[in-house]
C-alpha cells in the first residue's frame, strides 16, 4: 500500500468534507477516490469519516489523522527538497544552536571545519541555551543543537559523539584555598555558589548540585549569572565561587582556577538532532563539533605555585554516535 499517496487523497477529502468536490480537485473520478479512502480505513482499522449524516464529517480518529498526515507530508516534502539540494551539490542551510558561552575561537574553528568539509553548506548559527534548543528542535525551528548533558525531553533526539571537559573551581585570588594545588568539594563549605540560571540547562544544573551535596558541599546560597564575565566579576569580588574549565578564570588576575580532587565534575556536550526527517548534514556536523571542542578546549596552563607542572588539556572526546555522554 502506498501510504503517502493515500494520505494525500485523505487530506483533500478531509479538508473538503465532500467526496465529489475532492475528486474534482484531484482530477480523478469519485469511485476510485472512495475506494482509496476505504482501503486506508481498512489498513488502519478505523473509520475516518462519519457518512451517516447528509454531510460527510471527520470522526475523532479522522481529525487526529489529518493533523498527523499534514505533519508527515510536510516532513516528506522537506526531505525531498533537502535531498534534491544534495543531488545538485548544494546542502542548503543548516540551522544550528550553540550555547551562549561558546568561545569565539571554538565557533571560528567549527565554521572553518564545516566549510572545508561541506563547501555548499550554509550554517546559520544561533546562540541558544540547552533547554531552548530542545524546544526549537521539537518545533522544527532548528536542525541541530550543541547541548550540555544531561538533556531533558530528549526521547525524540539523536545524540552525536560526546566531548567532555573537567571543571574546576574559580576562587578569589585572595582565598586561602587558592594556595592549594587542588581543592575538594568539601573545602568549599560556607561559600556561596554562582551558577547559570536553571532554566538554561535544567538537567546539568541539577546534576551539579547533586554532585556538590555528595561531595560534602551544600552552598548556603546559589546565585545566578548568565554571562560568564559577570560571574567572574562576582567571584573576583570575593562573593563566592563558581565552576569552570579554566578558560574564563584566566582573564581575571583577581581570580584563580584550581582543579577539583577526584575530578567529580565533568561537563559533557554533544550535538543532537531530530530522530525523524533529520537534515543530512546534522550527523557530520555533530562529529565535527566534537572534534573541534576537543581540539579547541582549554590550553595547557601553569598552576600556582609556579613550580607545579602544567596540566594536560582537560577536554577529551568519545566517539560513540547515537550514544549518550560517557561516564567519567
Amino acid at each position: 500500500m502506498d501510504l503517502i499517496r493515500h494520505l494525500r487523497l485523505f487530506i483533500v477529502v478531509a479538508e473538503e468534507l465532500h467526496f465529489s468536490r475532492a475528486a474534482d480537485l484531484l482530477g480523478m473520478a469519485q469511485p476510485p477516490l472512495s475506494q482509496s479512502i476505504r482501503r486506508l480505513e481498512r489498513e488502519l482499522g478505523l473509520e475516518l469519516f462519519d457518512r451517516s449524516a447528509r454531510q460527510v464529517r471527520l470522526t475523532a480518529a479522522g481529525a487526529l489523522l489529518l493533523e498527523e498526515a499534514r505533519e508527515l507530508l510536510a516532513r516528506e516534502e522537506r526531505l525531498r527538497t533537502v535531498m534534491a539540494r544534495v543531488r545538485d551539490g548544494e546542502l542548503g542551510t543548516l540551522r544550528a544552536g550553540v550555547p551562549p558561552q561558546t568561545p569565539a575561537r571554538t565557533l571560528h574553528a567549527l565554521l572553518s571545519a564545516c566549510a572545508e568539509e561541506f563547501p555548499g553548506l550554509r550554517i546559520d548559527l544561533q546562540e541558544v541555551d540547552t533547554a531552548e534548543q530542545v524546544r526549537l528542535l521539537a518545533a522544527a525551528r532548528l536542525d541541530v543543537g550543541l547541548v550540555h548533558h544531561p538533556v531533558a525531553d530528549a526521547d525524540d533526539l539523536v545524540l552525536g559523539p560526546s566531548a567532555g571537559a573537567e571543571l574546576g573551581v574559580v576562587l578569589p585570588r585572595s582565598s586561602p584555598l587558592a594556595r592549594l594545588s587542588e581543592v575538594t568539594l568539601a573545602d568549599l563549605t560556607g561559600h556561596e555558589l554562582f551558577l547559570f540560571p536553571r532554566a538554561a540547562a535544567p538537567g546539568w544544573y541539577d546534576r551539579i548540585l547533586d554532585i556538590c551535596r555528595e561531595g560534602g558541599f551544600t552552598p548556603p546560597a546559589v546565585r545566578h549569572a548568565r554571562n560568564p564575565e559577570f560571574l567572574l566579576g562576582l567571584v573576583a569580588s570575593g562573593r563566592g565561587v563558581a565552576f569552570d574549565d579554566g578558560q574564563v578564570a584566566g582573564k581575571e588576575p583577581r581570580a584563580a582556577w584550581r582543579p577539583l580532587a577526584g575530578r567529580p565534575l565533568m561537563l559533557w556536550m554533544s550535538a543532537v538532532w531530530p530522530a525523524h526527517s533529520a537534515h543530512p548534514a546534522a550527523p557530520p556536523f555533530a562529529r565535527i563539533a566534537a572534534e573541534v571542542i576537543a581540539r579547541e578546549g582549554p590550553p595547557k596552563r601553569l598552576l600556582t605555585p609556579p613550580e607545579e607542572t602544567s596540566r594536560p588539556r582537560p577536554w577529551s572526546v568519545v566517539f560513540e554516535p547515537g550514544a549518550g555522554p560517557a561516564t567519567p
